[in-house]
């Protein structure tokens, strides 16, 4: 039976639109479960690959509840939060406010990142980016390009608003390279993540959606593969789990 969430073409938007506003609430709870807490060690590689520092300029797109935005900005960035899903945002900017307001929070967590400053979140299309050509300094972007009607589409996007000298950063479900870990992996993804789903979320179509996606999207290989054709520089790729999940670096060129 196909996944009501996974279609092709025109309708890809609205359907993973409809995905992350069915899973928002739960979606940071389910993250930390699955992933054992790594994932949150993941975007802060990610972060760290991003090379900005204080002033810089910096771009997430498909931000979601802003793990990535947050901690970008903790290193002093200016950080543009940029989402499809109007659910996923209200999480990212209710997060931003307890951030900005410790004591409307008391907990430890609320009042340990006080000095975070606060990103810009904002909705639009990760493929159609509201901004000018060079705006920023490190473009990221995680567990999103995946999602997208073109994954494509949305690296050149990231290519062209980057600056000169910039980085692009990539986090995503990869495709593990031997063939029985990926076998396995599948499997997990297959028959454990959506009764994960359903126990968390109470909605198995929701999380089955990340292996039918993850079938059509070429993993950290293709996308280095296209990082190059695009013309990016000092391409590399990070595996993480046996390339279970993928981080893919590339750098716009000066010239």
């Amino acid at each position: 039976m196909s996944n009501p969430y996974y279609v092709t073409g025109a309708e890809r938007a609205e359907k993973v639109g409809d995905l992350f506003g069915a899973i928002a609430r739960r979606y940071d709870l389910l993250n930390d479960v699955l992933s054992l807490g790594l994932h949150r060690r993941w975007k802060r590689r990610v972060v760290e690959l991003a090379s900005i520092g204080p002033g810089g300029r910096a771009l997430d797109l498909c931000c979601g509840t802003g793990d990535i935005s947050f901690a970008l900005a903790a290193r002093g960035a200016v950080v543009t939060g940029l989402d499809f899903s109007q659910a996923m945002l209200e999480i990212a900017e209710a997060r931003s406010f307890k951030i900005r307001n410790p004591k409307s929070d008391l907990s430890a967590k609320a009042s340990a990142t006080a000095e975070v400053r606060n990103p810009k979140f904002m909705q639009g299309d990760a493929m159609k980016v509201p901004f000018s050509d060079a705006s920023f300094d490190a473009v990221t972007i995680g567990y999103g390009l995946r999602n997208l009607a073109s994954w494509e589409a949305g690296l050149r996007e990231m290519l062209r608003v980057t600056k000169p000298g910039g980085r692009l950063v990539v986090l995503d479900f990869g495709k593990p390279a031997n063939a029985l870990w990926r076998g396995t992996y599948f499997l997990f993804l297959r028959m454990v993540v959506p009764v994960m789903g359903l126990m968390f979320c109470g909605n198995a179509s929701a999380y089955a959606y990340i292996l039918e996606s993850l079938k059509q999207y070429p993993g950290q290989a293709g996308v280095a593969a296209k990082m190059r054709d695009l013309g990016l520089a000092n391409v590399s790729t990070i595996n993480l789990m046996g390339g279970a999940m993928g981080i893919n670096v590339g750098e716009k060129p000066r010239g």
